[in-house]
């Protein structure tokens, strides 16, 4: 995971109406209704909480968000793919990571609530975060991806997954996790996301990246939801305060549309007035801070076909050389070497494997999840 100096998610300070970082929330007006499901009698003595590992006291007071948790956000770390897969070095994995965000990034403690080592044991990372799952109705403010830190679960797993996968003891862990998170705050497998979602970085890796479908698949039996609870689309929330290449797409989009904003993934003035006009002109809420909400996505995406050119190829192309394919070149022509990565795509997330740029598969490219992906 990345230095960001952000440690706050703005909307959760302007929401709570808070005038620094540092002040606590210590109570909510708001009636979450993630709260109504979480089991306070959970289990959760497999998590190694803060005082069992040894965590330093937070360098400032810490806040509780006051806001629903929607999401969790999967990371890698960007630390060595170590052999060491003892108890012994996830607690000093933990004590390292926590130095780094104090000392390195400059922020009250570390980053994300929780961490997997490689070996498979889950630790609690930013205190308070495992009193808040037991609890189950608002999350610790955390650091972990700015724009989303005031509601979304950051996980961070030891070790670099660019090329390497994790192994499975890390996974399986990840998978346990996960469903916790999502009995606890009333979330689904289809809630699960990567950082590079909602962020510019090479986190959670792409070949880890690849394993997501099969993840949240898991997490959905594991959960024992019901297909048809399962929207047909679950698409990234994007909005005002997240940059990222997802962001950058959706710019892409925007100009093929007629607006002038630009191609940068930060999620400009001219890209929210871009977003909100666009909602206006379509019938869909205009929303505040220019979120794609799922209608505002799938009136934007254009469906392509294999004679396709011009800035939604670009678009498509761009996002595919950032996320790992060594093959697509950006030329806005609809290649043979795009239409083989979107197959691959497709293949992953369990659509035809036509090649054809269907709402469904502009959905999985940006990050979203598709309900035929869970589909035996």
């Amino acid at each position: 995971m990345p230095v960001d100096r952000s440690e706050l998610d703005r909307r959760t300070l302007l929401r709570a109406g808070l005038g620094a970082a540092t002040v606590a929330v210590v109570g909510t007006e708001l009636a979450l209704p993630s709260a109504a499901r979480a089991d306070p009698g959970t289990d959760l003595d497999w998590i190694l909480s803060c005082d069992e590992w040894g965590a330093r006291p937070p360098k400032d007071p810490l806040s509780v968000s006051t806001i629903p948790t929607n999401k969790i956000i999967v990371h890698h770390m960007a630390f060595p793919n170590v052999t060491d897969y003892s108890q012994a070095q996830a607690v000093k994995l933990a004590r390292d990571c926590q130095d780094l965000h104090i000392d390195g990034n400059g922020w009250s403690d570390t980053g994300q609530h929780f961490t997997i080592s490689r070996g498979g044991y889950v630790l609690e990372g930013r205190r308070g975060s495992l009193e808040r799952l037991a609890a189950g109705d608002r999350q610790m403010v955390s650091a972990h991806c700015p724009g989303e830190n005031g509601r979304a679960i950051g996980i961070e797993n030891e070790g670099t997954y660019v090329t390497e996968t994790p192994p499975e003891a890390l996974l399986d862990s990840l998978v346990k996790l996960c469903v916790t998170i999502c009995r606890q705050y009333g979330l689904h497998a289809h809630d699960i996301f990567g950082h590079w979602d909602f962020r510019t970085t090479q986190c959670p890796g792409a070949a880890f990246y690849r394993q997501f479908p099969t993840l949240r698949r898991r997490v959905f039996t594991a959960l024992g939801t019901d297909l048809a609870d399962v929207p047909a689309r679950r698409w990234p929330d994007l909005w005002r305060f997240v940059s990222a290449p997802t962001v950058r797409l959706a710019q892409y989009l925007l100009a093929h549309r007629g607006y002038a904003v630009p191609t940068t993934g930060v999620f400009d003035a001219a890209t929210v007035a871009a977003v909100q006009d666009w909602q206006a002109r379509n019938g869909i809420p205009v929303d505040v801070d220019a979120t794609l909400t799922a209608p505002t996505w799938e009136t934007l995406a254009p469906e392509l076909d294999k004679h396709a050119s011009g800035l939604p190829v670009t678009a498509i192309q761009d996002l595919l050389v950032f996320r790992g394919y060594p093959d697509v070149t950006v030329t806005g022509e609809y290649d043979h070497a795009t239409r083989k990565a979107v197959q691959e795509l497709q293949e992953l997330h369990r659509l035809p494997r036509n090649g054809k740029v269907t709402t469904d598969t502009w959905c999985v490219l940006v990050g979203g999840v598709v309900r035929r992906s869970f589909r035996r």
